[in-house]
């Protein structure tokens, strides 16, 4: 893709943009969830994480519903508390039907992974957890039903984010898991901010542990392929998860975000084995040459550039990471020199994510902030430990605008944000965001203002390709040009976002689509009108509006 000859058109759509707010309705929308940190004065590690979200549609209905993850107690008690599984009811209001879906079970539930790894037409549910990870497959009937130890799972090594993939392109679903540290509640070590007082361990008092890699063997069975494949850094204390194609061969990558130990960017060599190539990249280390604390991460060609760049939420004093692919094998980090750097400097992101908030076919920035030590302004004043989120309006030409001034109180809020998640909830044409926070509410926020542009979406289905699209790259073409999307699983921190691919078209009002699915087949599809959501079936000549 050139950028070359859209700059007018881009101008344009970006003059064209009007007010944008996010306006909470977590209430209104029926969502009564609150997460379970297990917090009981023992100040235990994993108390410090908090768990993810996501969005997927379960039943099929075109409508995306909510799964939010959450802790339990360490000691069995009276005090019960369970993942949640929200329907979407249409109307902008879902139901809790975590019981009747049969996901009332108690954990220490972290990330979530939503994906149709047996290609039945059904999203499956992957749930990592501190005491072993979860597989809950989709029955179609509204159930889930635990297939763990029958798909040869056996994960149990502290696992945080998760994200299905093709790696090995043959039509079925793999999973890679990040796992972050050796830690057990006996093993629990002691620390202090003081001298006097307990406080929360960092990471580097504990010993790294592997990521797996699960190969889909086909008939509901996986193989740890993690040695294999050259995945298995048992120094990786990893937290987060973007699958991508850094140069643009048709193969899957995966970088994975590392808490204090060098960040991995595993380049697939198309044979079933991965060559980590973070440091060549530039993108293991902070520019001073030192590993920072990566949580969330994710991938998106921000710049029009036709590569795929990579956002990487950091802790605190550390700022964001916002890597530029410059197409040779080299990253470089733009947030020092503008506003992505400045403004963050002081938050500490856990899930972050690209989205085009307002729907002017420029990808925008959001994250989401909470430090891990509630007791942090006694050592540092300027640190916080609530955080209100991030947002960043992409201005065109690699600058970003910091918007929080221009939003409003509710997205202003102070809160201990962790995961983070896209979707248009209520099908009006813009992304509403899903936030988590460690050991209190769930938030949605509904975007009011974003569909004052045209849009156009779709929604992928592979055929020899797997069944969800994992892989497929979308490009859509317009009057103000060219943009893509990859369809994807993972990414932000702990969470997934919709896989339904969502475009800004500024004020553009018909589109050209082209689909390149994994194997390089491609399908091109004329004329699709904005305001609109298409299906695209591998091989049919057309896309399907979808009411």
């Amino acid at each position: 893709m050139i950028r070359t000859g859209i700059a007018a058109a881009l101008c344009a759509a970006t003059l064209a943009a009007g007010p944008v707010s996010f306006t909470d309705v977590t209430t209104a929308a029926g969502i009564k969830f609150k997460h379970n940190a297990g917090k009981a004065g023992k100040k235990f590690l994993p108390e410090t994480l908090g768990s993810g979200c996501a969005f997927f549609d379960y039943n099929n209905d075109n409508w995306p519903d909510i799964v939010l993850i959450n802790g339990r107690d360490w000691k069995p008690g009276a005090r019960k508390s369970y993942p949640a599984l929200y329907r979407n009811n249409k109307n902008g209001t879902f139901t809790d039907v975590t019981a009747e879906a049969g996901l009332q079970v108690e954990m220490q539930g972290m990330g979530v992974a939503a994906g149709d790894f047996d290609n039945d037409g059904n999203a499956d549910l992957y749930v990592t957890a501190i005491e072993g990870d979860r597989l809950f497959r989709n029955l179609g009937n509204g159930k889930f039903a635990d297939v763990t130890k029958a798909a040869g799972i056996a994960n149990a090594d502290f696992s945080t984010s998760a994200a299905w993939l093709d790696y090995d392109r043959d039509g079925k679903l793999d999973l890679f898991v990040a796992n972050y540290v050796k830690w057990t509640e006996k093993g629990d070590l002691w620390c202090s901010l003081d001298g006097q007082t307990k406080s929360y361990c960092t990471p580097e008092s504990y010993k790294g542990t592997s990521s797996k890699l699960y190969r889909n063997l086909g008939g509901g069975k996986f193989e740890d392929a993690s040695k294999k494949a050259g995945v298995a850094d048992p120094t990786s204390k990893s937290l987060g998860i973007a699958i991508f194609d850094m140069d643009g061969n048709g193969w899957p990558d995966i970088f994975v975000a590392n808490d204090t130990q060098p960040n991995k960017l595993y380049k697939n060599n198309g044979n079933g084995t991965f060559t980590d190539v973070a440091v060549a990249a530039g993108v293991a280390f902070g520019e001073d040459g030192t590993a920072r604390g990566a949580m969330g991460v994710d991938s998106a060609d921000y710049d029009r550039s036709g590569r795929a760049h990579l956002l990487v939420g950091n802790f605190s004093n550390q700022m964001l990471g916002l890597y530029h692919n410059e197409g040779t094998g080299l990253f470089v980090d733009e947030a020092p020199a503008n506003n992505v750097g400045r403004v963050s400097l002081l938050y500490l992101a856990f899930g972050v994510f690209f989205f085009d908030f307002d729907n002017d076919g420029q990808l925008d920035i959001f994250t989401a902030n909470g430090h891990i030590e509630e007791e942090i302004g006694r050592v540092q004043p300027r640190v916080k430990y609530a955080q209100n989120p991030l947002i960043f309006r992409n201005l065109g030409n690699r600058k970003f605008e910091h918007v929080n001034p221009k939003m409003g109180a509710p997205i202003n809020r102070a809160i201990v944000a962790r995961g983070a998640a896209y979707a248009d909830f209520d099908r009006d044409g813009d992304l509403d965001v899903l936030l988590s926070t460690n050991g209190g509410p769930a938030y949605l926020y509904r975007n009011d203002g974003g569909n004052a542009n045209n849009w156009v979406r779709i929604k992928t289905a592979g055929v020899k390709a797997n069944k969800d699209g994992f892989g497929a790259v979308v490009r859509v073409k317009s009057a103000g040009g060219q943009q893509w999307l990859t369809v994807r699983s993972g990414s932000s921190y702990c969470s997934q976002s919709d896989r339904v691919l969502t475009f800004g078209l500024g004020q553009d009002k018909k589109v050209d689509a082209e689909i390149v699915w994994p194997g390089g087949e491609k399908q091109a599809i004329a004329g699709l009108d904005a305001n609109k959501t298409y299906l695209v079936t591998e091989g049919s000549k057309s896309a399907t509006p979808i009411p």
